[in-house]
């Protein structure tokens, strides 16, 4: 399927979703939440890991200040509703996902970025939830992302302050977990992409579900979640497959079942 402003590629079970509207430093508008939407289901239906980015200069300047000018309420609601289900989606599922962070990452493109699994920042980006400069409120989850990354004080100034951070600061305070060169950006989300593709898949799917109730989780809660995953997984083809491989000394065939 192909969308006006959202790109989908998929190649060696690695899908990359581009927001393709570089004019406008990919600020949404029209249809493109939920053709975001749409992208992200059908890429991850048909891979094992999933890169997020950016056409041009920037990673996305979030919503479209233009329209938004000119808006009524009852128009901003079905798009504020539809950006929850583009985060919603994006915690949910299976496999990994990481945002190739290539530019300017502001409002509901920094959410976006906080939603996936892991970021990649070009050394050229900036990020920030920008909302309190023209009179909104965060949306995307930046509030419950920027909260648990970077803690709450961190949270707070970038809210309050609504400031551009540098890429080599976001990496500081835990926003994103790797700078690159800008020119190595896309090449370095691959090679990572490559090594979620190549784990488990059963492994990577009761992981995620572990590692995200453990944000909120007593220990007790994660030890009894971990010993459901890990008895689970040794069930599973892969498991048989990744120790027999080991033993073998070869590389494991993973089939995610």
């Amino acid at each position: 399927m192909t969308w006006d402003h959202i790109r989908l590629e998929v190649d060696e079970a690695i899908a990359t979703v581009t927001l393709d509207r570089p004019e406008a430093l990919n600020a949404f508008s029209g249809s493109m939440r939920s053709d975001l939407l749409a992208a992200i289901q059908e890429g991850a239906d048909e891979a094992r890991a999933l890169i997020v980015t950016g056409a041009g200069t920037a990673f996305s300047a979030g919503g479209d200040v233009k329209f938004m000018a000119k808006a009524r309420p009852e128009d901003l609601e079905p798009l504020v509703e539809q950006g929850k289900r583009v985060v919603t989606l994006l915690r949910s599922l299976p496999i990994p996902t990481l945002a190739a962070v290539n530019g300017v990452a502001v409002g509901a493109g920094l959410g976006l970025a906080l939603a996936c699994d892991v970021r990649m920042a070009a050394r050229t980006a900036r990020l920030g939830a920008s909302f309190a400069r023209v009179g909104l409120h965060p949306d995307w989850g930046v509030s419950y992302f920027l909260t648990r990354i970077a803690g709450p004080a961190v949270a707070r100034d970038l809210v309050f302050s609504g400031r551009l951070v540098p890429a080599e600061e976001a990496l500081s305070l835990g926003i994103v977990n790797w700078v690159v060169p800008a020119d190595e950006l896309l090449a370095r989300a691959l090679q990572k992409a490559r090594e979620f593709r190549d784990a488990s898949p059963v492994s990577i799917r009761w992981a995620k579900q572990t590692l995200a109730r453990a944000e909120n989780a007593t220990l007790e809660e994660v030890l009894e979640l971990e010993q459901l995953a890990q008895l689970a997984s040794f069930r599973s083809e892969d498991a048989r497959e990744g120790l027999n491989a080991l033993v073998e000394k070869r590389t494991p065939n993973f089939k995610g079942r």
